[in-house]
């Protein structure tokens, strides 16, 4: 619950910084270029060296690229439907198709769940969550900002992308013990991604873009928060028949609100900045309620 409240603090000083004029208009991105080239490769480095394989990390991992994917074409339907600017359709498939498995994800499966589903936890955002983002994420972020890329520089922005980097080398280190300054010092490295990532959203929420966006808002939260959770639960627990503990953590990951980082990276790219914002903010509001009644939906599985 500490945990929570700290996200929570953090949204508001965001918010009180940008109202006071205490912050200038141009600190989001330099709070977000922090946690690239800083915060995520730390904790990178720190997680990935060591994670455990186990029977079931298949099925876990697979629910962030499943989800993905559902989001790559739904909202490429609905922007040719609804005639949707390419930038708003950019966003909507980062926020809509990257949860926030790790700093809304793991604090609520702690107090969900307990410590036993933080493992599972952590490997659904690592070899899911962060690797979409470090792949797939990059590749639709350039994709839909500058149009059509050439397929090396697709590949150059995925490899020179910081946190991929730092996975790279965490797999390297794999088989290396970390001295414990190291470890230490990652940690507390990492430990700045929450607070400087939910200062940034709450520093750039306007209540005002409300109004052009709700449509796009509600479409977007709709899909993220109900429609991607209840497919997962169907193709998990209907189909393959996966129960315990591990798919019922699983399925709570894949209800929760959009990725802070993915909308981070669809506002570098200039993907519908408003839009993306809106969707983490009002996103991970609204999710204290529906990850409640989800989780009391997934007692039995």
């Amino acid at each position: 619950m500490n945990n929570l409240l700290l996200l929570i603090i953090c949204f508001i000083a965001g918010m009180l910084l940008h109202r006071a004029g205490r912050m200038p208009a141009h600190a989001p991105a330099t709070l977000n270029s922090f946690i690239i080239h800083v915060s995520l490769p730390a904790l990178t480095l720190l997680y990935i060296h060591d994670l455990k394989l186990t029977g079931d990390v298949f099925l876990m991992a697979a629910m962030a690229w499943i989800n993905f994917a559902l989001a790559a074409g739904f909202f490429w339907f609905i922007g040719r439907w609804l005639k949707l600017p390419r930038g708003t359709v950019g966003a909507l498939v980062l926020t809509g198709g990257l949860g926030n498995t790790s700093f809304v994800g793991l604090p609520m499966i702690e107090a969900y769940y307990g410590q036993d589903g933080i493992v599972s936890g952590i490997i659904i955002d690592q070899l899911g969550s962060f690797l979409v983002l470090s792949t797939l994420g990059i590749t639709v972020a350039g994709l839909y900002s500058s149009g059509c890329p050439t397929p090396g520089e697709i590949v150059r922005r995925i490899v020179f992308f910081p946190p991929f980097i730092a996975m790279l080398v965490a797999l390297a280190l794999i088989p290396l013990d970390y001295a414990p300054w190291f470890t230490s010092l990652l940690k507390r490295m990492g430990d700045t991604l929450a607070p400087l990532a939910l200062v940034s959203v709450g520093f750039q929420l306007r209540l005002g873009h409300l109004a052009g966006n709700r449509r796009n808002l509600a479409i977007g939260l709709c899909f993220k928060l109900l429609f991607v959770p209840l497919v997962i639960y169907l193709l998990y627990v209907q189909l393959l028949g996966a129960h315990g503990q591990a798919t019922r953590v699983t399925l709570f990951e894949a209800a929760m609100p959009p990725m802070i980082t993915a909308a981070i990276i669809a506002a570098e790219h200039d993907l519908d900045p408003d839009l993306s914002t809106l969707m983490v903010a009002v996103g991970i509001l609204i999710s204290f309620a529906t990850l409640g009644g989800w989780w009391w939906i997934l007692r039995g599985v």
